[in-house]
């Protein structure tokens, strides 16, 4: 079969490339997995367009991998049976917005920058921040989270509707405009975090924040990691409404000294962000800072004015940049799993030991208000023994979190990388997942080899 030459048939003749670079590029993610060609790339611009392709998929029984911008890092989006890739590049119009709703309705190609660019004229943002500018229809694929979790929730929280295109090309709406309800089955939350393996999503209605009046950041040194993860605690424990709690430890700030030319203490330190008015957030700040002296800080530094706060947060938010920049050659692989508040401290510790009896080059960081850490592991992917190495590290601090009734992954979703763990954290449920997939999409056409492995 001439793929492309068919599917020019059900659409213009611009929507479907089997151009080279183009497949290449949407061969991979972020991640350290092998990249695998789809046989062609299809830039559907409406519902309609989707429906044309799903039946057009599901009648050859052709595999179909729906794609954002590629900034997901377990290999989400790579075709490990090329069959075409939907690029939602030319979908990315925001469709409505309600501002008395605290609503907004987009396409999935709308990214997070993009939306909270127009939001900003009503007074509203959208919350969840991965870090990368992420698609809308990517982070509802892999239910993102990111720094702001701790406040607001993570992107299951915000989805209110969603329009789904299923595997035979039916369509759905599942949820609605109002922001509870006791009807049903809950399916927004189903798709959500299915990684387009249960149907595409052509509309999400989120629902949205309003622009706090004023936001304050701080940045506090500890002489550990216990000390750091206590505050934390104690911070939380005091009812601080705390929009950003992150961790970032010694090794990282050491890399981010040595690569930007600064000159941060060395030290565990956490970063903090508060939303609420000026009075309020005066007051917060210094409980916080109160808090952080009894756990050994000394160092305890706040700013309000954006230039300000961004230089603040920078170690934080240029860390990774400030890794792959610093040892040229070498790739990055983040780990992600999330324990319970109460096991947080002992297993950053444990991520700790691991990576100081490594030959690899890394740091630990996470968002710790919710439990949420990540090893940073600075890895050459044509090394043996850096591959293997880092899958050491990984199975040892998923197995401790499982162990601690955790999960094997927080916010960067199943993929290809965490496929390995779901049986033993899901149990007899992995088996009712399967079956809700075998329902939904019974020729396994849907990005497959995700979640499950080969079926």
């Amino acid at each position: 079969m001439d793929l492309k030459a068919e599917l020019q048939q059900c659409l213009r003749k611009d929507q479907v490339t089997d151009n080279e670079t183009v497949r290449e590029r949407h061969s991979r993610d972020e991640s350290y997995h092998t990249a695998r060609l789809p046989d062609v790339v299809v830039f559907p611009e409406s519902r309609e367009d989707v429906v044309r392709v799903m039946r057009f998929a599901h009648r050859h029984g052709i595999s179909v991998v729906p794609f954002g911008v590629g900034s997901s890092l377990e290999g989400h989006v790579i075709p490990l049976k090329g069959g075409i890739t939907l690029d939602f590049e030319r979908m990315n119009r925001i469709l409505e917005i309600r501002p008395d709703d605290f609503q907004v309705r987009v396409e999935p190609g709308v990214t997070r920058s993009q939306l909270n660019r127009e939001l900003k004229k009503y007074g509203l943002f959208y919350p969840v921040d991965p870090g990368a500018d992420a698609t809308v229809g990517g982070m509802a694929a892999t239910n993102a989270s990111g720094t702001t979790s701790v406040r607001y929730g993570v992107t299951r929280d915000q989805v209110l509707e969603l329009e789904v295109v299923l595997a035979d090309g039916k369509v759905i709406r599942p949820g609605g405009s109002a922001v509870k309800s006791s009807s049903g089955y809950h399916l927004p939350g189903l798709f959500v975090g299915s990684e387009g393996t249960l149907g595409i999503f052509t509309e999400i209605r989120l629902k949205v924040h309003g622009i706090p009046e004023e936001v304050l950041a701080a940045r506090a040194s500890f002489p550990g990691i216990a000390p750091a993860v206590r505050a934390a605690r104690a911070i939380q424990s005091a009812g601080i409404p705390v929009a950003r709690m992150e961790l970032v430890d010694a090794r990282a700030i050491r890399q981010v000294n040595r690569h930007f030319q600064t000159h941060y203490p060395e030290q565990a330190t956490l970063f903090l962000e508060f939303h609420g008015n000026e009075a309020g957030l005066q007051r917060d700040a210094s409980f916080a800072e109160e808090l952080s002296s009894d756990e050994g800080c000394d160092d305890f530094l706040f700013e309000t004015g954006s230039n300000a706060r961004a230089r603040l947060w920078e170690a934080r938010h240029h860390l990774v940049y400030a890794f792959l920049h610093g040892i040229p050659g070498k790739k990055q692989m983040v780990t992600d799993v999330c324990v319970p508040l109460s096991a947080l401290s002992d297993s950053l510790e444990h991520a700790c030991r691991l990576i100081e009896a490594s030959h690899l080059t890394g740091a630990v960081f996470g968002h710790i208000g919710d439990g949420n850490y990540h090893a940073l592991l600075m890895i050459d992917p044509q090394d043996r023994a850096d591959m293997e190495e880092a899958a050491r590290i990984n199975a040892a601090l998923v197995d401790h979190a499982l162990d601690h009734g955790g999960t094997c992954t927080g916010e960067h979703g199943v993929g290809s990388g965490k496929i390995r763990y779901q049986r033993r954290e899901h149990e007899e449920a992995l088996d009712v997942m399967r079956g809700i997939k075998q329902l939904l999409d019974p020729k396994g056409i849907l990005n497959p080899g995700k979640i499950f492995g080969e079926e």
